[in-house]
């Protein structure tokens, strides 16, 4: 059972990048709702589950804030991806981030890059290239995976920073607190897009999204993280990219091409190979 939670937990996250498509919001403004929307459901939850909302000191504020600052360029670099390009494609960008978690961590330390990181790193190369159909940045295609790779970044710092500073935190409130930040930094510039020209069937969709597709699978993957090794959630998690193609190929008729599926294949396996040594260092 605690499998299987997983396993919708991360065909929901995957299910985030169809949105991208289907709301017709720019990605800054769906990023704004969504975050609205998932911190006042996870705000309900943490006090039902845990009690207490607020965080320990004001040390924990300050690491939060950057924290959610990051989870909020993160998250609108990667809507505004797939909308210049394709979900396939966003999706694919965004998963060369576990191969940059392992090549910035040394960096950190001091230490020296291992080789078969950075043999990983040039394969996670070669598979976004693959997904480049011209090398010019006149083309939105071009510039949605350079949006992508750039948002995998953002989240790969995001990561490291949230497993050194913040990781004594339950993932619910985690992300409750991140979620807020998110909000509040993008208020002054997307209040302007909500008004009562929005359809009903638009706020619908923006609330699937900030519970059902947010909030909701935060909760799931928390809750099964309790009977399920990480190194299980992590792999499961790299099948992200799939359920989001399967997805958007079912709802939105958009079907990668060759190069798309040789790419994806190429930093898919990458994320994978780099999750199974960092655990077996572990």
């Amino acid at each position: 059972m605690a499998l299987l939670q997983i396993h919708l937990g991360v065909l929901l996250l995957g299910g985030t990048a169809l949105f991208s498509k289907l709301i017709p919001l720019p990605g800054d403004a769906i990023t704004f709702a969504r975050s609205v929307i998932a911190a006042l459901f996870l705000m309900v939850l943490v006090k039902s589950t845990e009690g207490k909302i607020r965080l320990n000191n004001a040390r924990d504020v300050k690491n939060g804030i950057i924290l959610g600052v990051l989870m909020a360029v993160h998250w609108v670099t990667y809507f505004l991806a797939m909308q210049y390009s394709t979900v396939a494609t966003g999706v694919i960008a965004l998963y060369t981030y576990p191969v940059m978690v392992v090549l910035f961590e040394p960096l950190l330390h001091k230490q020296k890059i291992a080789r078969q990181d950075l043999l990983m790193a040039f394969i996670v190369l070669i598979g976004v290239i693959l997904l480049v159909p011209e090398f010019s940045l006149k083309s939105e295609y071009t510039l949605g995976i350079l949006l992508g790779v750039f948002s995998a970044a953002l989240f790969a710092a995001r990561n490291i920073m949230n497993s050194r500073v913040f990781s004594h935190y339950s993932g619910t409130k985690n992300m409750m607190f991140q979620a807020m930040v998110v909000a509040i930094v993008l208020l002054p510039f997307e209040i302007h897009h909500f008004n009562s020209q929005i359809s009903a069937s638009t706020w619908g969709l923006l609330v699937l999204l900030g519970i059902v597709f947010t909030a909701l699978p935060h909760s799931l993957i928390v809750s099964g993280l309790r009977f399920v090794k990480a190194k299980t959630m992590s792999l499961v998690s790299c099948l992200a990219p799939l359920y989001s193609m399967i997805l958007a190929a079912i709802i939105l008729a958009e079907h990668p091409n060759w190069q798309t599926m040789l790419g994806g294949a190429l930093v898919v396996s990458a994320a994978i190979y780099e999750t199974l040594v960092v655990h077996k260092q572990k």
